[in-house]
Order: structure tokens, then C-alpha cells, then sequence
């Protein structure tokens, strides 16, 4: 008990940041591109309570995490309100519904670059104490698996409207026939660890993207 306190005294606020900048990114780009259907309803926004979801932000992750850490392999997933986007009303509906699928993962990739800022900053004022390393540790590490997730290429995820939007016009509809089924394909690559061949060479180079980004900043600091 006191082990999974301490994670949510460390993920609460990573987490929180990057599930809303991540649909607050969402909503404005669907905005700059033409539909304004999040921004009526108030999902452009940074209030965290507009995007939380009770299930999927707070309770799956905690059962996943439970369950997962008795067999060896501590597991953290969940998922936001999904925000409403209407791709019609886009100006040019098959190419920039890519762009708003984008949004939200770009939003992580930059969070991610800010944290390691963070954590490079506290060393530079030689912080001692272990907090703030470790929130920052785990706001690069959610952001990075925000990101790496959402860009798998199966719907609903980000990735699957960048494929969409990539297709021809008769395999995109093809393509997204297989929407309704999606999330029970990700739990069951998911609960096969079938998922691993996804992210294991995407998390290398999402590390290593990282690392050329704030390369700069470290020779500066260094």
C-alpha cells in the first residue's frame, strides 16, 4: 500500500499534465483547422477536470497496476475523455484530420523535453533532494509512453488517423471498419505482450530523438 502512495505522490502530477495538454492539443488544433466543436464544449482547455475520465484516468490505471505488479511487470494505461472532433468540418477533412491526430502526441514529445530540461536544471543548482529527480523521471518516462502509444497505428489511437489520412481513399474506408474492435485489439496485444515489439524499438528512439533535442541545452549547461 504504501509503495502505490508513493507512485501516485511521484505520476499524480506528470500524469495530470500530460493527459491534458495532450487533448487540450487536440481541441486546438481541430479549432485552427476548422471545427470548433471541443472549443463549444469547453475541452480547449488546461482545467484537468474537463478531460479526466473516473475510469480510464484513476481507476483502470490503479487496477492495472495492482494486478500487473504481482506478476512481475508493473503496468501503467489509462486514457482521457476523447476529444469530440468533427473531421467534416475540417477544411480539408483527409489530410488534417492528421494534423489534429498529431497535436496530442507532439504535446507529450515536448512535455517530455521539458521534465529532462527540469531535471538537467535541478542538477545545474545541485538539488539534493530525490523528489523533484523523481518527478521529473516520471513525467519523461509517462510522456514518452503517451506518446509511443498514441501513434500506434490501430483506431481509435492517434496513429491510426495519421494511416487514415495516408491511405487511399477505398483502403482508408477499409481501414476504419476496424474502429469498433480497436481498444479489444490493443488489450489483447496488450495481455499477450504483443505490444513489446511496438514499443521496445519505439521507445529507443523516442530516447533517442530526446536526447538530440536537449543536446544543445546540455552542452550549454554543462
Amino acid at each position: 500500500m504504501n509503495e502505490i502512495i508513493q507512485a501516485i505522490a511521484v505520476y499524480a502530477l506528470p500524469v495530470i499534465f500530460a493527459i491534458t495538454l495532450h487533448e487540450a492539443a487536440h481541441a486546438y488544433a481541430a479549432k485552427y483547422f476548422g471545427d470548433n466543436t471541443a472549443f463549444s464544449q469547453g475541452r480547449m482547455s488546461l482545467n484537468p477536470m474537463r478531460h479526466i475520465d473516473p475510469f480510464g484516468t484513476l481507476i483502470l490505471p490503479a487496477l492495472l497496476y495492482v494486478t500487473s505488479k504481482s506478476l512481475g511487470y508493473p503496468m501503467l494505461l489509462g486514457y482521457a475523455k476523447p476529444v469530440p472532433v468533427d473531421y467534416s468540418r475540417l477544411r480539408n477533412p483527409k489530410k488534417q484530420m492528421a494534423f489534429v491526430a498529431l497535436a496530442g502526441p507532439a504535446a507529450n514529445f515536448i512535455m517530455a523535453v521539458g521534465w529532462i530540461v527540469f531535471a538537467m536544471l535541478l542538477a545545474k543548482l545541485q538539488v539534493s533532494e530525490q523528489y523533484p529527480y523523481k518527478v521529473a523521471q516520471a513525467g519523461m518516462l509517462t510522456n514518452s509512453v503517451m506518446f509511443v502509444f498514441n501513434l500506434l497505428p490501430i483506431p481509435p489511437l492517434d496513429g491510426s488517423r495519421v494511416a487514415f489520412a495516408l491511405l487511399p481513399h477505398r483502403l482508408a474506408a477499409q481501414y476504419a471498419r476496424i474502429e469498433p474492435y480497436g481498444m479489444f485489439i490493443v488489450l489483447g496485444l496488450l495481455v499477450f505482450q504483443l505490444l513489446n515489439y511496438w514499443f521496445v524499438p519505439m521507445m529507443a528512439l523516442t530516447q533517442l530523438l530526446l536526447g538530440w533535442t536537449v543536446f544543445p541545452l546540455r552542452l550549454l549547461l554543462g
